[in-house]
């Protein structure tokens, strides 16, 4: 239950961040940090 809270809340950010980035290796960027946080956070 608390790895689906977590994950629905990275996809959250991803998506915002996503909309917030202007190029895109900016996407790519943030899309790496998004994977490197939710696993940080699942371990």
């Amino acid at each position: 239950m608390i790895r689906k809270f977590v994950f629905a809340t990275m996809m959250g950010g991803l998506l915002l961040g996503a909309t917030a980035c202007n190029t895109v290796r900016g996407a790519g960027d943030d899309l790496k940090s998004a994977a490197n946080e939710t696993e940080e956070a699942i371990n």
